[in-house]
């Protein structure tokens, strides 16, 4: 958002007329967003915090988050996806949604519409319906009664017992090199290590260029991560454009890359 309102700032624009919003057609494509004529709001949160399942506002620096507001209407809970309990004010969880602009469920899937439309909390607070609740699978916490999204859960990173949002780890990765770049934990002897593949374009006139760039690519990334995120990668995985598999929208399939490095089917260029 911000280098869009930099870019077009000379064209007029305003930050002001840009609107983050929150929504899934599940629930007629809207939940949340802040109220119109404002700029959007930017929220510094403490990454170690974060990880640990706490939301922690800092001044500067951290993990920076966009506020979609305070939900009013349909009706928002931040819940514990295993004890399907809700979580307090800072603590993160599974989003849920209550209201009627939620799809009463998918056309002929029973039992996908049980597990997503037909959540039940366990002991809702007051003035909390007990069900039904639908389940988005996004990941979430409130902070002040303002709503901030993480990313997808099953997308959440385990990585030496704490969690993190791939997403976060993919913007520091563009930091060093802007193409696409996917974040993934790889199953290895009863643990988790940390994975990260990105696409280069090699531009060099030798190969003992391309090996230079190469190296000195991936020591800044490797030198990033552990700063901001206090994460060794395990393997750094360097591969031509094109090669991360994406959905029909752009999305990186995070899942597919993983089975693609299990099976070592990647075409690396650091090989």
């Amino acid at each position: 958002m911000r280098r869009f309102t930099e870019r077009f700032a000379k064209f007029n624009l305003r930050d002001t007329v840009l609107r983050p919003s929150y929504g899934l057609a599940e629930a007629t494509v809207y939940v949340a967003t802040r109220a119109p004529g404002q700029p959007p709001e930017i929220v510094h949160f403490e990454s170690d915090e974060l990880s640990a399942g706490r939301a922690k506002r800092c001044r500067s620096g951290g993990t920076a988050l966009v506020s979609y507001g305070v939900p009013e209407s349909p009706m928002v809970r931040i819940v514990d996806p295993e004890t399907m309990t809700e979580c307090p004010d800072g603590t993160t969880g599974e989003i849920w949604v209550h209201g009627d602009n939620v799809a009463v469920g998918y056309w002929g899937k029973p039992q996908e519409t049980e597990q997503t439309f037909r959540a039940k909390l366990v002991a809702p607070s007051a003035g909390t319906p007990e069900e039904p609740w639908l389940r988005t699978g996004d990941l979430g916490f409130l902070s002040n009664g303002e709503l901030f999204i993480m990313g997808r859960l099953k997308d959440l990173l385990i990585v030496y017992g704490r969690n993190h949002c791939p997403d976060d780890l993919e913007a520091t990765i563009r930091t060093v090199a802007p193409g696409r770049c996917a974040a993934i934990s790889v199953p290895d002897r009863g643990t988790e290590k940390l994975v990260a593949i990105i696409e280069l374009k090699n531009r060099a006139d030798s190969n003992e260029d391309a090996m230079e760039k190469l190296d000195l690519v991936k020591r800044k990334i490797t030198s990033a991560i552990s700063n901001l995120h206090g994460l060794s990668v395990a393997d750094l995985v360097v591969v031509e454009p094109g090669s991360i598999p994406i959905t029909t929208s752009g999305k990186v399939r995070r899942a597919a890359c993983v089975e693609r490095y299990r099976q070592n089917e990647f075409a690396r260029l650091d090989a």
